[in-house]
Protein backbone atom coordinates (compact mmCIF):
# COMPACT_ATOMS: atom_id res chain seq x y z
CA UNK A 1 0.00 0.00 0.00
CA UNK A 2 2.83 1.99 0.92
CA UNK A 3 4.56 1.62 -2.30
CA UNK A 4 0.83 3.05 -4.36
CA UNK A 5 1.00 6.26 -2.04
CA UNK A 6 4.15 7.10 -3.10
CA UNK A 7 3.40 6.53 -6.66
CA UNK A 8 0.74 8.79 -6.49
CA UNK A 9 2.46 11.49 -4.68
CA UNK A 10 0.50 10.39 -1.95
CA UNK A 11 3.21 9.21 0.75
CA UNK A 12 2.18 12.18 3.00
CA UNK A 13 -1.22 10.66 3.62
CA UNK A 14 0.56 7.19 5.03
CA UNK A 15 2.54 9.56 7.70
CA UNK A 16 0.10 9.92 10.63
CA UNK A 17 0.00 10.89 14.50
CA UNK A 18 -2.34 8.90 15.03
CA UNK A 19 -5.69 6.86 13.73
CA UNK A 20 -7.70 9.53 15.19
CA UNK A 21 -9.87 10.99 12.09
CA UNK A 22 -9.23 14.75 12.87
CA UNK A 23 -5.53 13.73 13.09
CA UNK A 24 -4.99 11.68 9.77
CA UNK A 25 -7.20 14.84 8.68
CA UNK A 26 -4.69 17.72 10.12
CA UNK A 27 -2.22 15.68 8.57
CA UNK A 28 -3.46 16.04 5.47
CA UNK A 29 -4.88 19.96 5.56
CA UNK A 30 -1.67 20.85 6.59
CA UNK A 31 -2.12 24.13 8.50
CA UNK A 32 -4.11 27.31 7.96
CA UNK A 33 -2.83 27.90 4.68
CA UNK A 34 -3.96 25.03 3.26
CA UNK A 35 -7.37 25.27 4.15
CA UNK A 36 -7.41 29.48 3.33
CA UNK A 37 -6.09 27.88 -0.48
CA UNK A 38 -8.77 25.71 -0.97
CA UNK A 39 -11.48 27.98 0.57
CA UNK A 40 -10.28 31.07 -1.72
CA UNK A 41 -10.92 28.43 -4.78
CA UNK A 42 -13.94 27.38 -3.46
CA UNK A 43 -16.14 30.65 -2.58
CA UNK A 44 -13.93 32.97 -4.50
CA UNK A 45 -12.70 31.29 -8.03
CA UNK A 46 -9.00 31.66 -7.32
CA UNK A 47 -7.47 28.92 -9.57
CA UNK A 48 -3.89 30.72 -10.18
CA UNK A 49 -0.70 30.96 -7.89
CA UNK A 50 -1.36 35.15 -9.14
CA UNK A 51 -4.35 34.99 -7.85
CA UNK A 52 -3.59 33.10 -4.55
CA UNK A 53 -1.08 35.72 -3.86
CA UNK A 54 -3.68 37.77 -3.71
CA UNK A 55 -4.99 36.48 -0.71
CA UNK A 56 -6.16 39.24 2.25
CA UNK A 57 -4.11 37.12 4.26
CA UNK A 58 -0.78 37.76 2.06
CA UNK A 59 0.48 34.66 1.96
CA UNK A 60 4.67 34.70 1.57
CA UNK A 61 5.27 32.97 -1.83
CA UNK A 62 7.69 30.59 -0.61
CA UNK A 63 4.84 28.98 1.86
CA UNK A 64 1.84 29.27 -1.67
CA UNK A 65 4.46 27.47 -3.48
CA UNK A 66 4.86 24.78 -0.88
CA UNK A 67 1.39 24.24 0.12
CA UNK A 68 0.08 24.09 -3.30
CA UNK A 69 2.55 21.30 -3.83
CA UNK A 70 1.18 19.59 -0.24
CA UNK A 71 -2.30 19.93 -1.29
CA UNK A 72 -1.67 18.09 -5.05
CA UNK A 73 -0.01 15.62 -3.47
CA UNK A 74 -2.46 14.96 -0.94
CA UNK A 75 -4.79 14.50 -3.23
CA UNK A 76 -6.91 17.46 -2.72
CA UNK A 77 -5.95 19.70 -5.91
CA UNK A 78 -4.92 19.17 -9.16
CA UNK A 79 -2.46 20.77 -11.34
CA UNK A 80 -3.43 21.87 -15.25
CA UNK A 81 -2.56 23.81 -17.71
CA UNK A 82 -4.80 27.60 -17.71
CA UNK A 83 -6.61 27.39 -21.07
CA UNK A 84 -5.88 31.17 -21.62
CA UNK A 85 -2.05 31.32 -21.09
CA UNK A 86 0.85 28.79 -21.72
CA UNK A 87 2.26 30.60 -18.73
CA UNK A 88 -0.02 29.85 -15.54
CA UNK A 89 -0.83 27.01 -14.28
CA UNK A 90 -4.64 26.31 -13.41
CA UNK A 91 -5.63 24.72 -10.03
CA UNK A 92 -8.70 22.81 -9.36
CA UNK A 93 -10.03 20.79 -6.58
CA UNK A 94 -10.28 17.54 -6.69
CA UNK A 95 -13.02 15.51 -5.76
CA UNK A 96 -11.56 14.72 -2.01
CA UNK A 97 -10.90 18.95 -2.38
CA UNK A 98 -14.35 19.44 -3.01
CA UNK A 99 -15.86 16.98 0.20
CA UNK A 100 -14.19 19.54 2.33
CA UNK A 101 -17.15 21.69 1.31
CA UNK A 102 -19.29 21.00 4.57
CA UNK A 103 -15.98 21.29 7.02
CA UNK A 104 -15.40 24.75 5.60
CA UNK A 105 -19.33 25.73 5.90
CA UNK A 106 -19.22 24.65 9.28
CA UNK A 107 -15.78 26.27 10.26
CA UNK A 108 -17.25 29.65 8.67
CA UNK A 109 -20.43 29.13 11.22
CA UNK A 110 -18.48 28.37 14.17
CA UNK A 111 -16.01 31.71 13.07
CA UNK A 112 -19.32 34.17 12.59
CA UNK A 113 -20.64 32.91 15.86
CA UNK A 114 -17.57 33.76 17.72
CA UNK A 115 -15.74 36.64 15.92
CA UNK A 116 -16.73 39.93 14.49
CA UNK A 117 -16.47 39.11 10.98
CA UNK A 118 -17.35 41.64 7.92
CA UNK A 119 -20.65 41.91 6.33
CA UNK A 120 -19.49 41.05 2.72
CA UNK A 121 -17.71 37.46 4.26
CA UNK A 122 -21.19 36.96 6.55
CA UNK A 123 -23.40 37.69 2.96
CA UNK A 124 -21.35 35.21 0.75
CA UNK A 125 -20.75 32.41 3.39
CA UNK A 126 -24.95 32.86 3.55
CA UNK A 127 -25.11 33.04 -0.12
CA UNK A 128 -23.08 29.79 -0.57
CA UNK A 129 -24.60 27.97 2.37
CA UNK A 130 -28.21 28.59 0.67
CA UNK A 131 -26.43 27.33 -2.78
CA UNK A 132 -24.72 24.67 -1.50
CA UNK A 133 -25.62 22.57 -4.12
CA UNK A 134 -25.42 24.30 -6.91
CA UNK A 135 -22.10 25.05 -6.00
CA UNK A 136 -21.51 21.94 -5.27
CA UNK A 137 -22.29 20.59 -8.39
CA UNK A 138 -20.34 23.86 -10.49
CA UNK A 139 -16.90 22.62 -8.58
CA UNK A 140 -17.58 19.27 -9.22
CA UNK A 141 -18.08 19.54 -13.07
CA UNK A 142 -14.96 21.61 -12.82
CA UNK A 143 -13.43 18.61 -11.38
CA UNK A 144 -14.20 16.20 -13.93
CA UNK A 145 -16.35 13.92 -10.67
Amino acid sequence: MQVIFKRMGMHKLNKKRSGCPISRSLDVWDDKWSLLIIRNMMFYNMNTYGEFLKMPENIATNILADRLVSLEKSGLISKGEHPESKAKTLYTLTPMGIDLFPVLMEISIWGDKYFDVPKKSKEMMKHAFKNKKELIKSLSALAGK
